[in-house]
């Protein structure tokens, strides 16, 4: 009898990955790593070797939050250490991101190995589920554990630390396979259907309403259920909004979809929630962003249902007047059968709507015209809505920075509302981590070659993650990235100079950086704009160039109506 194949732990980690269906692989490559990068060739799954670690996370999170499929992302241990924000990002958008460490030797754990760190516990707060492989043949079992943790419940990153001597000792192949689940291919996730008779309760809820509303969150994109979430909308005449920081549900022209549950970036949804009778929000969390399900956001008087897919959630929800434990999709195909419409109160919203893009369109307008009469730089919304205006139907945007951000998140509702439908929207989630957009740009781009990617980054974004754009030069990605170059940390400047008692900004100033011609150095396409004139042309060239290209434009710093908002507590002048 043949001896059994025998291989190391590397290679039998990249098996159990396929096994799962793992398609993307993300890495700075260490020698710590070096068995599971030859396994992943010899599976011959992709592995994208990146600049920096932090970037191989964000990668691996931008193609979870498309695909809605795990990525992983590879790294060393020191490599876990600049991996840590990109799990930071992956768990506030609940994206199942699989975080593998190679980490020091088992054997002698806590004697002060080579590159030795706690990484399982560094992890642990940050992810679903994060352990060390403490026997290389149970590797198949514990990538198992790993992938249900993450796709399954409250989806979300985890972590695997596997030590280096597991990592380069041998196994034989088919370790662990003698054991359940004799398939271990990536199972369906299991999904909440409503108990009969609590679905009936919240249904009767709301369809004794007068004024209701929807809101949607994670839960509904991670079950694949937006379409139903449209259907819903649309079919019941319910206004429909988004909680903030989160990936588009509807897309920016569909009727039922309003705006961001935000009173600052979407001034409407602030009329719509304080005079709504109910309010069910699905698959979200009553977090800060919805003020914790208390008044002023959510009036006293307001019935607040929230409907989730686990358990888990619903705890995180335990102050709303009613709960429903539900699959986000079963639960909206039950409510797009109540039996009754709202009109006068879906049109009053649409009209809410159509005013706030006409009083924002008159503003621009305005700044504009004064911006063109004086010779200066542009404001950053007219940038927003000139870069979308030069963006085809099913083009992919995405933004980075904190004014950036906030005013681009104005201009697709505009530019959504005059009909602009894009492929989708992806922008840090909601722990805004400067420095994803490029990584995102890229991770869009790779899903979807024939589209157009544009990424509007600010000068600081830029500068906190730009070293991504290597990539996109490395795997032929040609993406665009706008500069909205103010020459500083715009967002934090403007709020100091509201709290600081000098009136002054400090610590927050860039000098003027030549972007454009750091992205031509590199062998790309760059331009630099300084009127509002040049934009377009520039815009349209540098996505005709089928390079990765740069447009460095200078935008003047123009305070958001959030960071206003906020910043008028002058004792805390902060984004809470």
């Amino acid at each position: 009898m043949p001896d059994p194949e025998r291989i190391r732990g590397g290679a039998l980690l990249a098996r159990a990955l396929k096994e799962k269906g793992a398609e993307h692989v993300f890495t700075l490559a260490g020698g710590f790593c070096n068995p599971a990068l030859e396994g992943f060739m010899e599976c011959q799954i992709p592995v994208v070797n990146c600049p920096h670690e932090q970037v191989a996370g964000h990668l691996a999170d931008g193609h979870t939050r498309i695909a809605r499929k795990p990525a992983v992302c590879l790294v060393g241990p020191e490599g876990f250490a600049n991996a840590v924000p990109a799990m930071l990002e992956a768990a506030g958008e609940r994206a199942p991101v699989i975080f593998v460490t190679g980490s020091s030797t088992l054997k002698r754990k806590g004697a002060g190995g080579f590159k030795e760190i706690d990484d399982v516990a560094i992890a642990a707060p940050l992810v679903k589920y994060s352990v060390e492989v403490t026997d290389g043949t149970r590797i198949r079992e514990f990538v198992d554990r790993a992938w249900q943790a993450a796709t399954t419940g409250y989806p979300g990153p985890v972590h695997l630390s596997v030590p280096v001597d597991i990592m380069f000792a041998s196994f034989d192949a088919d370790a662990g396979a003698a054991e359940r689940p004799w398939s271990r291919a990536a199972r369906p996730a299991p999904r909440a259907w409503p108990e009969p008779a609590a679905l009936d309760r919240v249904l009767a809820i709301v369809r004794a309403a007068e004024r209701p509303v929807l809101i949607g969150g994670h839960g509904i994109w991670w079950s694949g259920a937006e379409d139903r979430l449209e259907a819903a909308g649309r079919r019941l005449c319910i206004p429909v909004f988004n909680v903030p920081y989160h990936r588009k549900l509807l897309g920016e022209s569909c009727e039922a979809g309003m705006g961001l549950a935000d009173f600052h970036q979407y001034h409407p949804s602030k009329a719509a929630i304080h005079e709504a009778d109910v309010v069910v929000m699905v698959g979200g969390r009553l977090d800060n962003q919805m003020n914790f399900g208390n008044p002023p956001f959510f009036p006293s008087a307001t019935r607040l249902i929230c409907v989730n897919g686990s358990a888990e959630e619903l705890d995180l929800n335990y102050a709303a007047d009613e709960v429903l434990l539900s699959d986000p999709g079963a639960f909206l195909d039950a409510l797009a059968g109540i039996g009754r419409t709202w009109d006068a109160w879906f049109d009053l919203q649409r009209r809410r709507r159509g005013a706030w893009v006409g009083e924002w369109e008159a503003h621009v307008a305005a700044e504009t015209a004064r911006d063109v009469a004086a010779g200066g730089k542009m404001h950053p919304l007219q940038l927003g809505l000139d870069v979308l205006a030069a963006m085809g139907d099913g083009d992919w945007l995405v933004f980075d920075g904190g004014n950036t951000h906030f005013w681009n998140e104005i201009a697709l509702n505009m530019a959504g509302w005059r009909g602009r439908r894009l492929g989708g929207v992806l922008h840090p989630g909601n722990y805004s981590l400067l420095g994803v957009g490029v990584s995102f740009g890229i991770s869009a781009k790779a899903l979807n070659p024939d589209r157009n990617v544009v990424v509007v980054s600010g000068d600081g974004a830029f500068l906190s993650g730009g070293l991504s754009i290597e990539t996109a030069f490395q795997e032929g990605l040609p993406i665009t990235v706008v500069i909205d170059n103010n020459g500083g940390l715009d967002c934090i400047s403007q709020q100091q100079e509201r709290l600081f008692a000098s009136g002054r900004h400090f610590a927050t100033d860039f000098r003027d950086i030549p972007f454009h011609s750091m992205i031509e150095g590199m062998g790309g396409h760059g331009e630099l704009v300084t009127t509002r004139a040049q934009l377009a042309p520039a815009l349209a060239r540098a996505m005709a160039s089928g390079k990765v290209a740069c447009v460095n434009v200078k935008c003047r710093g123009v305070i958001s109506p959030i960071v206003a908002a906020t910043s008028d507590k002058r004792e805390k002048a902060s984004i809470e």
